[in-house]
């Protein structure tokens, strides 16, 4: 007869106490949010973004909450600052990055520079900041890794044909991500919002007729706050989700499961 299996302490299921948790993108927006949420976990979170003074600001936002965090400057395009911080932070127990930009074009108006620039930012570093910091986590025993992808990795419309590629192409190698470093425990997961209300997003916002029609779009009939992302990357750099790899988590309100705008007459 084997022994019991321990009873888990569901109380500490989203707790991240004595953990260090990267975030890559924390200055503004989603990646503001996902910081202070994971710090209320417990969590020292690493601040890091380009904007050294945005890091700082989101920095002080914690500490004034009672929570652990430091600022940390880092440009994702640079190859050698990318490896530097996986070199610094290799021993966290998470990384979460949200960097992005879009430029809204149809593919016949795109430059190249505009092509390469949306590539670079949205792919290409995603690319260096998994397998330099998944390298490291799985020397160290594990970690989880959480990047935000998007619904258009799976849903596109006219003038995100760049953006949709490069999402789609970050849901892929979150996958392989986790095939390959699954072994040495650690996890490989995106995050897939609808649409949020940041500065990404500030050309739609504008018009109210696009902004009204993303609204009636989602089955919630409203956009989403960036705070309302957090929760799952708690749950994502958490033990609340510690046999979950490789996987999307949709955000979105609703936007994906709907077929069209049209609601029909019950009979």
């Amino acid at each position: 007869m084997t022994d019991a299996l321990p009873s888990p302490d569901y109380s500490r299921l989203f707790r991240l106490d004595d953990r260090t948790v990267v975030v890559v993108g924390a200055g503004g927006g989603i990646g503001r949010e996902a910081a202070q949420a994971l710090a209320a976990q417990g969590a020292h979170v690493v601040a890091a973004d380009r904007a050294s003074e945005q890091a700082a600001a989101t920095t002080e936002l914690i500490r004034e909450r009672g929570g652990s965090a430091e600022a940390f400057e880092i440009d994702v395009l640079d190859d050698g600052a990318v490896e530097d911080a996986a070199e610094r932070f290799g021993d966290a127990a998470a990384l979460v990055f949200t960097a992005a930009t879009n430029v809204r074009k149809r593919m016949e108006d795109y430059s190249l520079e505009e092509f390469d620039r949306v590539v670079n930012l949205n792919l290409r570093s995603s690319f260096q900041l998994i397998r330099t910091f998944g390298a490291r986590f799985a020397a160290n025993g594990g970690g989880s890794i959480v990047g935000f992808a998007s619904i258009r990795a799976q849903v596109v419309e006219p003038g995100q044909g760049v953006y949709a590629a490069t999402k789609a192409g970050l849901v892929q190698l979150a996958k392989t991500a986790a095939a390959e470093y699954g072994a040495q425990g650690v996890r490989v997961n995106v995050v897939a919002p609808g649409v949020v209300e940041t500065p990404l997003t500030a050309q739609i916002k504008a018009n109210d007729a696009w902004y009204d029609a993303y609204s009636q779009k989602a089955a919630l009939g409203r956009w989403a706050r960036p705070d309302e992302l957090a929760g799952a990357v708690v749950y994502l750099a958490s033990d609340a989700s510690s046999f979950v790899t490789g996987s999307t988590l949709t955000v979105d309100g609703g936007w994906t499961a709907i077929d069209g705008r049209f609601t029909p007459p019950a009979s």
